[in-house]
C-alpha cells in the first residue's frame, strides 16, 4: 500500500480527537460537510471542547476539508459520523450511507475502509459495504478492504482520552485485520485488541453501552421503590457500596449519544431476527420516562409546599446531557422541562456550557443568560462544577422554595430532595 495517508470522515465529539492523534504520525485529512466548522478548526477552535488548542496546533501533519477532492488520495478512510435514531427510536443510518456514498466515489484497489460509528452487528458487511461497492465500481475483499474499531470517547473527560482507552479492532479478512490493528496501535497508547470479525466487534461496541443502560435502569427503579419506602436511595447505595463487586451505579437521566441510543441499535436487529429482548427494552422504558417521573416528584412536592403550579417560575439548571460538557445531544432534561412546562409552570433554563444558539435550534429553548431571579422551585438537573459554589438562598423565592437535586451534588440539608 505504500505510505500511509489518512481521511477521517467526520470531525465531531468522535472524529476529531482521533484525527488530532494520527496527525501527529500521519499524513492526515479531516473531512467533514460543514464548512463552518472546517474554518473553525483552521482557526484553531473546537467547540466540542474536547481538544485543547494546544493539541490541535501539536498535530503537524494534520489539515481540513470540506472538498471530497482533497481527500482522494488516502488510502485509509476512517468513518466517524453519528447513528442516531429516528423519533420512532429506530436506527437512523442516512448519515453513515452518506459518508459511505462520499467514500465509495473515490474509493481505490487497495484501499481501507474503517468504520467508528456504533451500529448493530452485521451494518458494516450488509448495509455499507454494498453501498461502497455501487459507488466505486469495485469488489469487496478483493479490491478493498474493510475494518471495524468502535469509538470509545467519553464526551467531556479529560482522563479517559482517545490514545488512553484500550481499541478494539477488527478486518475483513486476517491481514487487513492486521494492518488495522497495527495502524492503530501505533497512537493507541493503552493497546489494542483485535476481535475475531467485524460482527464480533460492532457486539461489542453495542453491548457495553447496552449493558450501562440496564444499570442505570435498574437503579433509577430502585429509587422509584425507595422513594415510596421514604428511604434516601444515594444513602441505600452508598451503604451497599462498601462491598467490593457492588457496582456504582447512580439514578438519574440517561441520555447523550451512547448509552439512550444504542440499545435500540441491538434491540432493532433482534427484532428484525423475530426475537424479542424483553429486558433491554424494559430498561429502555424505564430510562426515557424518568424525565416525566422527576417533573411529577418536583410538582407534587411543590403543592405540598404550598405552591400554585401555573405561572410559578422554576429553575433548571443545566440541559446539556452530562456534566462539564457542551454537548446536548439527546438530552434527558428537554423532556422534565416539557413536563414541568405541561404543568403551566415558567421554567427558566440555566447553562453556560451550552452553546445558546445549539439548543435553540434543537428544542427550541432559550436559555437565560443571568440568574437575577427568585424561584418557587429550582432543580439541578446537570452537575457542572460551577454549580457547586451557587447560594441556593439567593435563588429561592422563600423559604418554602423548592430544591430537588438530580445529581446528589448539593448537601442533603439544604434541598428538599434527591434522586
Amino acid at each position: 500500500m505504500g505510505k500511509i495517508k489518512i481521511a477521517v470522515i467526520g470531525l465531531g465529539y468522535v472524529g476529531l480527537p482521533l484525527a488530532v492523534e494520527f496527525g501527529k504520525k500521519y499524513e492526515t485529512i479531516g473531512f467533514d460537510i460543514d464548512k463552518k466548522r472546517i474554518k473553525e478548526l483552521e482557526s484553531g477552535i473546537d467547540k466540542t471542547l474536547e481538544v485543547e488548542i494546544s493539541n490541535l496546533k501539536s498535530s503537524e501533519f494534520l489539515s481540513y476539508t470540506s472538498d471530497i477532492e482533497g481527500i482522494k488520495n488516502s488510502n485509509y478512510y476512517i468513518v466517524t459520523v453519528p447513528t442516531p435514531i429516528d423519533k420512532n427510536k429506530r436506527p437512523d443510518l442516512t448519515p453513515l450511507i452518506k459518508a459511505s456514498e462520499t467514500v465509495g466515489k473515490i474509493l481505490k484497489k487497495e484501499d481501507i475502509v474503517i468504520y467508528e460509528s456504533t451500529v448493530y452487528p452485521g451494518a458494516t458487511e450488509e448495509d455499507c459495504v454494498p453501498v461502497l461497492e455501487k459507488f466505486s465500481g469495485l469488489k469487496f475483499n478483493k479490491d478493498f478492504y474493510c475494518a471495524y474499531s468502535p469509538e470509545r470517547i467519553n464526551p467531556g473527560d479529560k482522563v479517559h482520552t482517545v490514545t488512553k482507552i484500550l481499541k478494539v479492532t477488527s478486518g475483513s479478512n486476517p491481514e487487513t485485520a492486521k494492518k488495522v490493528d497495527d495502524l492503530y496501535k501505533s497512537v493507541i497508547v493503552a493497546g489494542t485488541y483485535m476481535a475475531s470479525s467485524i460482527k464480533v466487534a460492532e457486539a461489542a461496541k453495542v453491548i457495553e453501552n447496552s449493558q450501562r443502560d440496564l444499570n442505570i435502569a435498574f437503579v433509577n427503579e430502585l429509587s422509584m421503590i425507595f422513594h415510596k419506602m421514604g428511604i434516601d436511595t444515594i444513602e441505600v447505595l452508598e451503604a451497599a457500596g462498601t462491598k467490593w463487586n457492588f457496582l456504582p451505579f447512580r439514578p438519574g437521566l440517561v441520555g447523550g449519544h451512547c448509552i439512550g441510543v444504542d440499545p435500540y441499535y441491538l434491540t432493532h436487529k433482534a427484532q428484525e431476527l423475530n426475537f424479542h429482548p424483553e429486558i433491554i427494552l424494559s430498561g429502555r422504558r424505564v430510562n426515557d420516562n424518568m424525565g416525566t417521573y422527576v417533573a411529577n416528584r418536583i410538582i407534587k412536592l411543590m403543592i405540598k409546599k404550598g405552591h400554585n403550579i401555573l405561572n410559578n417560575d422554576i429553575l433548571v439548571l443545566g440541559i446539556t446531557f452530562k456534566e462539564n460538557c457542551p454537548d446536548i445531544r439527546n438530552s434527558k432534561v428537554i423532556d422534565l422541562i416539557n413536563e414541568l412546562k405541561n404543568f403551566g409552570a415558567n421554567v427558566d433554563v440555566f447553562d453556560n456550557w451550552a452553546k445558546k444558539e445549539e439548543v435553540y435550534e434543537e428544542y427550541s429553548l432559550k436559555l437565560i443568560e443571568k440568574l437575577n431571579k427568585k424561584y418557587k422551585a429550582i432543580v439541578l438537573a446537570v452537575s457542572h462544577n460551577e454549580f457547586k459554589s451557587l447560594d441556593l438562598k439567593e435563588l429561592k423565592f422563600d423559604k418554602n422554595s423548592v430544591v430537588f437535586d438530580l445529581k446528589a451534588m448539593f448537601d442533603k440539608q439544604i434541598i428538599d430532595e434527591r434522586l
